[in-house]
């Protein structure tokens, strides 16, 4: 029987140091694409794919991301008051309802499989889908949502995947792949940041994943992959063969916020599909390019 998914993890424990000063003392995630912070945008992605519980795995200095998700009692009083509709309408998306959201610290930076490691007794038996809100998704059909109704109709782990110039494979995990439909492949191992020449294929993942809760016993193992961190390809690799493990080419556009120019073309690609917004953005533009 494959189990339904309703957990998400949400890895938001980094320093954000590229986007210092800005971070400083304001968590990288709460950086706005137009309006919306990275953290909602990852959150409404999963909701839209029918998760129902949350675990925000943060460091010191994150509280904020917490907060944001709580319930504004002087700020929603105040616009009720001065008939702000549509300001008090644009906070839904950050309306949570009680025990459904809860965070966990990540004391030591030992990397994203040690971050997810740490959401153990918030993940148990089920399985669940990971976010990196660095990653930002333009689609038509929420991203997660693809990779949910591929894990329903395959009960194992699927992972986004996306085509990369093998010059890059150094930044990514890499996929070795086995039958391929064009939209669904076969992983038949995984690498972690190969080199170009040793890279297995140009496909790589990106953040976001649904896992069987299986992952967390090869994560407890603390075993240290590249850069000496404990690395979620290495677990997910040690799967491959005991449980059914895809890459879903999605349909959508992924712009990179971690990077200062991804996050610049979010701002344009988001702002462009906004109807009050996009004629006044054409009309700036041209007076740049």
């Amino acid at each position: 029987m494959i189990k339904p998914l309703r957990k998400a993890v949400l890895p938001v424990a980094g320093l954000g140091t590229r986007f210092l000063p800005a971070t400083k003392a304001l968590a990288k995630e709460m950086l706005p694409v137009v309006d919306k912070p990275l953290i909602q945008y990852a959150v409404e992605e999963a909701r839209a794919a029918g998760i129902e519980q949350f675990c925000l795995i943060t460091g010191r200095g994150k509280t904020a991301l917490v907060e944001h998700f709580d319930i504004a009692f002087e700020l929603e009083a105040t616009l009720r008051e001065r008939d702000k509709t549509e300001a008090l309408a644009s906070l839904e998306g950050c309306s949570m309802q009680p025990g459904t959201i809860m965070s966990v610290r990540q004391q030591v930076p030992l990397g994203l499989g040690h971050a997810i490691w740490c959401a153990r007794a918030f993940i148990g038996d089920d399985p669940f889908a990971i976010l990196l809100p660095d990653d930002v998704i333009l689609s038509e059909t929420p991203c997660l949502k693809q990779l949910a109704d591929a894990y329903h109709a395959t009960g194992g782990n699927v992972v986004a995947v996306v085509d990369v110039p093998r010059a890059h494979t150094g930044r990514y995990g890499i996929l070795k792949t086995g039958a391929d439909d064009g939209k669904l492949v076969e992983v038949t191992g995984l690498v972690e940041k190969p080199k170009p020449e040793a890279a297995p294929s140009t496909l790589s993942i990106i953040g976001r994943y649904v896992l069987l809760p299986e992952v967390i016993g090869h994560l407890s193992r603390f075993e240290r992959g590249a850069g000496g961190e404990i690395q979620l390809t290495d677990a997910m690799a040690r799967m491959i063969g005991s449980k059914p493990f895809h890459g879903l080419r999605y349909e959508g556009r992924r712009f990179d916020c971690g990077d200062k120019v991804g996050f610049l073309e979010a701002q344009i690609a988001f702002a462009l599909k906004r109807p009050d917004m996009a004629g006044q953005v054409k009309s700036f533009l041209k007076q740049y390019v």
